[in-house]
């Protein structure tokens, strides 16, 4: 067939993106595709010119899972072809590409990592020149032009090209060894890197510091990261810590920005008790700014009760880190955090650090002689029950009257002593049950009852 006879071939349409409260997210080379990556790319430098960069150069960042490479490449092709430059920082922890941005002259860095996903997801996260997320205005004008397609497409030498920096990871090394005091010499640590973004970094940070450092799910293949390892399964550490005997456990996540400890004695401290650990030290050394921390509503009431007892108040928002932070902002607070293990602490970071946590842990047990487990007893837990389900209408919840009848009945049964959330996941297609009572049996007897609720008036009609 000639070419003048050949049928034309439309492109196909580029799926509809959504920033939900950790950047866009999805099933890799199915809802994440090269081709949304690349859209993106292109939206992102677009952004950036409109706001006066000539030539912006952004920081690119991956952690280990398979689909990084494709996504990374594609990405950068999106960014190039619009007239940027492209900085690979290659396999770095979110915190560390955030870091490294701020302290650049990038216009803005991009992570591209589903963090505590399975390997077969991935995403985008994007952080401005401050490296701090972008805002809500600046995703939503981002998607906007990858709607609609950018218009930047130029030519010869305005094309951007693609620049590497090998010394990246050494540097976000020497920040987080810089940025406390304190020696770890005959701290025998289990660090699990659930094969993802801190395998290398957080047993090297350790070491550096004089631990002896015990590795496990440290040996990403692109395939291994978050398989039944790292923060989400710290039943993992804790069998190692109590077979090796060692002083204490530190699982991260895919891409290092959670926390999940484990004490001498295998007791799982998890990031509500490690965050009223940091705000009671730093309240007690008088660098707890305004005496306020920041936490969301999916935070133990037993954290509520121990701030109480310390004096320190407790501002609340919805669930996601970037509520936390956005709080934190405006208010001119320093520390916050979830129980997930997002711990913030705006006096050396700009979101999440998970071995930036870990080390301010490590410091406080060598500052005041306490092993974690005497530090873990600041907060008594309630009982608490999560139910995750799969397969529902999650925008339906909200106005189900079963659903609500449902809560009003629990609410009243629980009285003060407990309470419920009910609330669609940000990052994952689940909506989620949160019931804490004085007594694990009726945490989850409520729990129950409203998750078929849920099942029942909001499940997927076919």
């Amino acid at each position: 067939m000639s070419a003048s006879t050949a049928p034309e071939v439309a492109p196909l349409p580029l799926p509809a993106v959504r920033f939900g409260t950790d950047g866009v997210r999805g099933s890799a080379n199915e809802d994440l595709t090269p081709e949304v990556a690349l859209a993106l790319g292109r939206a992102l430098v677009t952004v950036l010119s409109e706001e006066g960069e000539k030539r912006p150069s952004i920081l690119v960042g991956r952690d280990p899972r398979w689909s990084g490479d494709m996504l990374e490449a594609a990405m950068i092709a999106g960014i190039t072809s619009a007239g940027g430059d492209a900085v690979s920082v290659g396999v770095l922890p979110t915190p560390g590409v955030a870091y490294l941005t701020a302290r650049s002259t990038a216009g803005a860095g991009v992570m591209l990592s589903a963090s505590h996903n399975p390997v077969g997801d991935n995403g985008i996260k994007f952080f401005g020149p401050d490296g701090f997320k972008l805002s809500d205005d600046e995703e939503a004008r981002i998607a906007e032009l990858y709607a609609t397609g950018s218009p930047r497409r130029p030519v010869s030498t305005r094309i951007g090209r693609r620049l590497a920096d090998p010394a990246a990871i050494a540097r976000y090394i020497e920040h987080l060894t810089s940025a406390v005091d304190v020696d770890l010499v005959g701290l025998r640590v289990v660090v699990d890197g659930a094969n993802g973004a801190a395998s290398s970094v957080a047993p090297q940070v350790y070491r550096q510091l004089g631990a002896e450092v015990v590795t496990i799910h440290c040996s990403p293949d692109g395939a291994n990261i978050n398989d039944r390892c790292g923060s989400t399964h710290p039943e993992v550490v804790r069998q190692a810590v109590l077979t090796d005997g060692a002083d204490l456990g530190i699982a991260h996540d895919g891409d290092a920005d959670r926390l999940v400890a484990v004490t001498h004695r295998g007791d799982i401290v998890d990031g509500d008790a490690l965050l009223a650990i940091l705000a009671r030290q730093a309240h007690l050394t008088g660098r707890l700014a305004h005496g306020n921390v920041v936490t969301t509503v999916m935070t133990n009431l037993g954290f509520h009760h121990a701030m109480r007892g310390l004096g320190i108040d407790v501002l609340t928002t919805p669930v996601g880190d970037r509520y936390v932070l956005e709080m934190m902002r405006e208010r001119g607070l320093t520390l916050g955090g979830e129980q997930s293990g997002h711990l913030i602490d705006l006096d050396h970071a700009t979101t999440g650090d998970g071995v930036l946590a870990a080390l301010e842990i490590l410091e406080i047990m060598r500052t005041t002689g306490s092993t974690l487990a005497e530090l873990a007893e600041v907060m008594q837990r309630l009982p608490q029950v999560l139910v995750n389900i799969p397969d529902v209408d999650r925008d339906a919840v909200a106005g189900s009257e079963r659903v609500a009848a449902a809560v009003r009945r629990a609410e009243a049964r629980l009285g003060d002593a407990g309470r419920v959330l009910v609330r669609p996941s940000g990052t994952e297609p689940l909506v989620r049950v949160m019931v804490e009572a004085p007594e694990q049996a009726m945490a989850e007897e409520v729990a129950a009852a409203i998750a078929t609720a849920v099942r029942e008036d909001c499940g997927v009609r076919g």
